[in-house]
């Protein structure tokens, strides 16, 4: 399966994801933020980082690059997007996803390895998690806190679209906790800590992050198997 992984200018983590794709099994396509042509990928990674600089807001220029106006088309199509941080802000600016990520409310970076809850199994991007599993995944973000009006985490909450949640410490002030959300068909998901930096005994807090990948292959598969692309069409 094709995995393509995004790089806007000021990306720090493309190459991470890249690697944590290639490692799950998937055939890592590099894309491109000037280039609309999304190359037949089956899912595609925003990565972290600062895109643009971050100028304006995060993700706020980044959402109208010539891959994102194609990513959009796709995601609405079926196609499968996780954004990890950076790339969550980027979603939200899309309205791929709903609400914002404003400055942690501590007014302070935080970088630490962070204890997640899975909330949700039913997405393209955590199939392979049971629900109430607890992770250890790094997160390192100044502008990480989630905020919605109250309908909207209401509706996220009833609509069973809150995909993890921050336990034993909440690192950026999140409302109820969130760290991560999915649209209503589970196919796009948007995590603000790094899945991609626990993939590998060498260097990650744990493999608990590999889960994320391994589960958007298993998506792809069993989508294929059913006659389906990733982006919807027979």
């Amino acid at each position: 399966m094709r995995i393509g992984v995004v790089t806007f200018p000021g990306s720090l983590d493309d190459g991470d994801a890249a690697r944590a794709a290639g490692i799950a099994g998937g055939d890592v396509v590099r894309l491109w933020h000037g280039d609309p042509d999304l190359h037949a990928v089956d899912a595609v990674v925003l990565p972290g980082g600062f895109s643009y600089g971050d100028y304006l807001r995060c993700g706020a220029i980044a959402r109208f690059a010539p891959a994102m106006e194609s990513i959009i088309d796709a995601a609405r199509g079926g196609l499968p997007v996780l954004g990890i941080c950076n790339g969550f802000q980027i979603l939200c600016e899309a309205h791929l996803l709903p609400g914002a990520l404003t400055r942690n409310q501590h007014l302070h970076f935080r970088n630490r390895d962070q204890f997640l809850r899975i909330d949700s199994n039913d997405t393209a991007w955590t199939n392979r998690f049971s629900v109430g599993q607890e992770v250890l995944i790094p997160v390192k973000n100044g502008e990480g806190c989630y905020v919605a009006d109250e309908r909207t985490l209401d509706a996220l909450e009833a609509e069973g679209r809150v995909v993890a949640r921050y336990i034993r410490g909440n690192p950026n002030g999140s409302q109820r906790d969130i760290a991560a959300i999915t649209n209503e068909a589970g196919n796009v998901v948007g995590i603000m800590p790094h899945p991609e930096h626990a993939v590998e005994a060498l260097t990650g807090p744990s493999l608990d992050g590999l889960g994320f990948f391994t589960s958007v292959l298993r998506a792809l598969a069993g989508a294929t198997a059913g006659g389906q692309h990733a982006g919807g069409q027979q």
